[in-house]
């Protein structure tokens, strides 16, 4: 169902006028509800030059969103058994340095591993030709921090799991990403050299209207690419945001995507606004957590967002460097959410919890804290226990007879939480 007439113009205002006051050349941007993309429109040029409009169907470079398709790479490796995130590098990949750096901690930037390759790669635009070239680089690579002191975020973490994916896989990290990920997905439009219509990268003088193309680095690096290659379109991103809300367990299981969508770092310990999951970008906005990731290359800005709870999500691209497409896709959502509000599904009865369960829902206490545990259904069908704490909710399984622990949680109950009246 396509968004109201009246809601479309107003999503078009808000991208209208951030191409005006930002004087950016183009920006493009589509929203997904619910699985459908029920928006998308574009502002400005593609191409300043020859005067060509920019359209929804138009390529942009998306740089660091490429980095949530590794982490779904790497996952998919994980639900494989071919790897564990509390892996080394090096039981995977041999490096000649950091190949004690875990996967997890690599996908979270919370490795401490320096930002870049070792050398001038932004000031030069020339990055190793080879795989071999790569890793002779890591004997110069300098832990900025200890790993998992704090967040920081490292494009070579990403380059290095890029290279494990190849490694493990058996294939270019390309012919992986494009085969395991893009096809059976259907994102045609996303691909790792541009194909046309493509938008061209500028940027725009400070003091005056004038444009100026940006180098738009299209040679393929293999493993490289795994950090911030791709192009792709609004609608294609919202197909992808789709998917990490609600994932096709086919292509990657529903657990481990929660998994990816959990705190692992603190981005922002202070106002606790920003965190990374696995591999994925977690940024809250009052009481909601949009999970994607945003994405900067010379003469691009990209970003996509959705909300797991609502399944509602945007994506901004941008073809200057002059607006944030954060700040776009969370206005758009805001935007669709309280105008073109996701109907709730209707309740149905559902077959008995297991015996097992049976005896752990109700209300129990812990620390003075109340917790109620329901048998929940599901969108897909399948059941869980859920216990919630005021208004925080999440799954908990059995660990051992009468034994609950919270999913990615340290807490449990059974042992440690007192049942109501007992």
């Amino acid at each position: 169902m396509p968004a109201p007439e009246g809601l479309s113009a107003e999503l078009r205002a808000i991208i209208a006028s951030a191409q005006s006051e930002r004087r950016t050349p183009s920006v493009v941007a589509a929203v997904v509800r619910g699985g459908d993309v029920v928006w998308s429109d574009a502002v400005g040029l593609a191409d300043a030059e020859q005067g060509e409009d920019a359209t929804p169907d138009h390529q942009y470079r998306i740089g660091s969103i490429t980095k949530t398709f590794t982490a779904v790479a790497v996952m998919q490796l994980r639900d494989e058994g071919k790897l564990d995130l509390e892996d080394r590098l090096d039981a995977h990949l041999d490096v000649p340095a950091r190949g004690d750096l875990t996967l997890r901690r690599m996908l979270s930037h919370g490795s401490g591993l320096q930002r870049e390759i070792p050398g001038d790669v932004w000031e030069t635009l020339e990055s190793p030709a080879s795989t071999e070239e790569l890793l002779a680089t890591l004997e110069e690579a300098e832990l900025v921090l200890a790993p998992g002191e704090r967040w920081h975020y490292s494009n070579l973490a990403f380059i290095l799991l890029g290279e494990m994916v190849s490694r493990l896989s058996g294939m270019p990290y390309e012919d992986y990403v494009a085969a395991r990920i893009f096809q059976p997905l259907g994102l045609q439009r996303t691909t790792f050299t541009p194909e046309r219509p493509t938008a061209i990268a500028y940027s725009v003088e400070p003091y005056s209207d004038v444009v100026r193309r940006e180098p738009m680095l299209v040679e393929r690096k293999g493993g490289i690419a795994a950090a911030g290659q791709l192009w792709s379109t609004v609608v294609d991103l919202c197909r992808w945001a789709s998917f990490l809300a609600d994932p096709d367990p086919t292509i990657l299981a529903p657990e481990s995507l929660e998994l990816m969508a959990t705190v692992q770092t603190m981005a922002d310990p202070y106002h606790w606004s920003l965190a990374w999951g696995v591999g994925l970008m977690l940024a809250r906005k009052d009481d909601r957590i949009y999970c994607g990731h945003d994405g900067g290359m010379p003469g691009y800005l990209a970003n996509v967002l959705v909300d797991r709870e609502d399944k509602v999500g945007a994506a901004v691209l941008v073809n200057g460097e002059s607006v944030s497409p954060a700040e776009l896709s969370v206005a758009l959502i805001e935007k669709t959410r309280k105008r073109f509000a996701p109907e709730a599904k209707a309740w149905r009865p559902s077959a008995p919890p297991p015996p097992e369960v049976a005896s752990a829902l109700g209300r129990w206490w812990s620390e003075g804290a109340e917790f109620v545990f329901r048998w929940h259904s599901r969108h897909d069908g399948r059941r869980r226990l859920r216990g919630s704490r005021g208004r925080a909710s999440r799954p908990w399984t059995m660990i051992a007879s009468a034994r609950f622990s919270g999913v990615n949680a340290a807490s449990c109950c059974g042992s440690c939480v007192t049942r109501a009246g007992k």
